[in-house]
């Protein structure tokens, strides 16, 4: 509720001049990765209508990525354990190529220990980035979560049967992701920014 009182003031300008960031893994052939298709008799065990098992799930990729209102930025998969040191190369590598803004950007990184560790904030105060401030605990009020589950979706429709072709398609599906999709979900925001004003910081539609 703070959060939504201190910004709900803010201008569509400000808002699109934000550059939204998350973490996301994506699995290969996720547990909870059901899919159901209409098939004729005597089809079912054609190869268009059965899906490749593997054990253990098959593996998953961890992304960073970023996207602002005028479309989206890098996308960035993570080798290993992600710790703060490896946080601030990828803010060194893909941050300001990132860029679609104008002047006046405003980064905004979750409070993830990682984000918000030492190291990370002097490289960010010494590279004179803004950060938005982020409420504690939100994850549904970043919309990089709507870009994060549109991926997944187009992804998963293309039915990647390894790791390495998975992350291809990610990048793939990632840079066909409109501009125009992203300003909606910049809009969108703005309606459940101004949901969490009503509802007094509890759970909004969004």
């Amino acid at each position: 509720l703070r959060f939504g009182t201190a910004h709900g003031d803010k201008d569509r300008t400000f808002w699109r001049n934000v550059l939204w960031s998350d973490e996301t893994n994506i699995e290969l052939f996720g547990h909870n990765d059901h899919r159901y298709v209409w098939r004729k008799k005597g089809d079912a065990c054609k190869p268009k209508n059965t899906i490749p098992t593997v054990k253990h799930g098959g593996g998953s990729i961890m992304l960073w990525g970023c996207f602002a209102a005028r479309g989206t930025g890098a996308v960035h998969k993570i080798d290993g354990i992600m710790r703060k040191e490896n946080y601030v190369d990828i803010l060194k590598q893909h941050l300001k190529t990132s860029l679609k803004l104008g002047r006046k950007w405003v980064f905004q990184l979750d409070n993830d220990p990682k984000h918000t560790s030492k190291v990370v904030a002097k490289w960010l105060k010494d590279n004179k980035v803004k950060v938005l401030e982020w409420p504690s605990q939100s994850p549904d009020l970043n919309p990089m979560e709507h870009l994060w589950a549109e991926l997944k979706k187009c992804v998963r429709a293309r039915r990647p049967t390894y790791l390495t072709q998975l992350h291809q398609l990610c990048q793939k599906e990632w840079a066909k992701i409109h501009p125009t999709y992203c300003g909606k979900l910049v809009e969108g925001y703005l309606k459940c920014l101004t949901q969490v004003k009503q509802f007094e910081g509890n759970a909004t539609i969004y």
